[in-house]
């Protein structure tokens, strides 16, 4: 037997390849599949199974890639309407690959659909090994019941309860979890960062596992997060089935005349992968930056599905890295890249820009003459657990929907945790003619230099929302 996790950056993504005795199954494969393919391959176990966890929101699934690709099957609950699954699951359910058996458990609450797959040793004891939960346990965390709307939100928080207290919990302290996202997940807003846990070890430090039905719901009922626009699109596609990436065209390696023809274009978005002190020294006028990392996530606030991406990345090496990243959202019209990069259109004498940076120092020189706006663009959460007081807050994923509530009269400087969403922020006001800079280093760097800060405890302890890791 051999278990594989296959991870996603970024989105804190977890899928599982298990093979044994020349067969193997995938739990919530991502959308670019070769790795499984690989696995399978090398394991001379063709995959026979797909089990997907539930209808997922937060990335487009691989299921159909790997039914269009092999003879899998793909398992759902019933519950999940999809329209290229094999076999609709209800609870009970049983399915073997090599000496490996698996137990469908429905477990509703993150979703209505939501299934568990407890695994079992065939030539071991007649207790289960392992069970994969998707978003209904994590290490240190249950998954969110805010989904499915707020008129069910508290039906959907004791369907939680219960489906842990009644199915996943019993099936014995030895069993090995695999959830479905680590630390850093939208879905969850507590989870640890340890790769490893047994259901035992959850239940002995995992908070939300302590509480009794009435405080549980009510701890869910307070635990109310983002739920980013791209999701919409992520539930139309893993429902009705993604476009195949075969059919996707690559982006095309454009020299800097023919990048600006193409910038010029309607419905075109520039998007510059260089970390934002890059960015800052020297970009193409209109270009919105995201550090590379951060575009497995943060395109899904800012970017329209009907826009073409044009990249410009700091190494040409960078490419297709981001473009699977686009690619896992749903941002398929990723057009061209300029090769080799900003280098290539300064050197054909094509004009650039430069924003602002300011070191903390001179950021609080400014704030004592009352010369300068400063813009907090973390979770509200992460604002009031210490910010730069007088500041205001709005959350990077909201800037362009409540821009008119920036003032424009006089320079921004914009903070959040080390400089990543700000660069963001800073880029899009820019782009809409805004005075701003960004405050490289963030609010690690103030803390660092012992600069004040206002904190509002009662407001974390009210709302308990999650911190953003990137």
């Amino acid at each position: 037997m051999r278990i594989v996790t296959v991870k996603s950056p970024g989105l804190a993504h977890t899928s599982y390849y298990v093979s044994s005795k020349g067969e193997s199954l995938v739990v919530d494969p991502r959308r670019d599949i070769d790795e499984y393919l690989t696995l399978a391959r090398s394991d001379c176990a063709p995959l026979k199974y797909v089990f997907e966890t539930h209808c997922n929101e937060d990335y487009v699934t691989g299921s159909r890639e790997l039914q269009e690709a092999t003879d899998v099957e793909v398992c759902h609950s019933k519950e999940t309407p999809l329209k290229y699954g094999s076999h609709s699951l209800s609870d009970g359910d049983r399915f073997q690959v090599g000496d490996l058996e698996v137990e469908c458990l429905w477990t509703p609450g993150h979703t209505l659909d939501s299934m568990c797959y407890v695994l079992y040793d065939l030539n071991g004891c007649d207790d289960p090994l392992a069970v994969f939960t998707g978003d209904t346990l994590f290490m240190g965390d249950v998954g969110r019941t805010d989904l499915p709307g707020e008129e069910l939100w508290e039906k959907m928080s004791g369907m939680m309860y219960d489906s842990l207290h009644e199915k996943v919990l019993p099936l014995g302290e030895h069993v090995i979890l695999f959830p479905s996202h680590t630390a850093g997940s939208i879905c969850g807003s507590h989870i640890s960062n340890r790769e490893v846990s047994t259901i035992g070890y959850e239940k002995l430090t995992n908070t939300q596992l302590s509480l009794n039905r009435e405080e549980f719901i009510k701890n869910r009922l307070t635990n109310e997060m983002q739920r980013p626009p791209y999701f919409r699109r992520m539930e139309e596609w893993n429902l009705n089935g993604a476009p195949l990436l075969k059919d996707v065209s690559a982006p095309k390696m454009l020299k800097p005349s023919e990048f600006e023809i193409e910038s010029e274009k309607p419905y075109t978005f520039m998007l510059d992968t260089r970390q934002p002190d890059a960015f800052a020294s020297s970009h193409i006028p209109g270009s919105v930056n995201i550090w590379l990392n951060g575009a497995t996530y943060y395109p899904g606030w800012i970017i329209d599905y009907k826009d073409h991406i044009l990249l410009v990345s700091e190494r040409k090496e960078d490419i297709p890295t981001v473009t699977t990243y686009l690619h896992r959202i749903g941002y398929d019209d990723v057009s061209g890249y300029l090769c080799p990069g900003v280098d290539a259109w300064r050197n054909a004498g094509k004009h650039t820009e430069a924003l602002t940076s300011l070191h903390v120092g001179e950021l609080r020189d400014l704030l004592s003459k009352d010369q300068v706006h400063v813009l907090d663009v973390r979770e509200d959460n992460e604002y009031f657990s210490g910010h730069i007081k007088g500041s205001q807050n709005i959350y990077v994923g909201h800037l362009m929907e409540r821009l008119d509530n920036v003032p424009k009269e006089r320079t921004t400087c914009v903070t959040c945790s080390w400089g990543g969403r700000s660069g963001i922020a800073a880029s899009l006001l820019r782009k809409e003619g805004y005075r701003v800079a960004n405050l490289l280093g963030g609010m690690q760097s103030w803390n660092a230099a012992k600069l004040p800060t206002e904190v509002d405890a009662k407001y974390l302890e009210q709302r308990r929302m999650p911190v953003c890791p990137l």
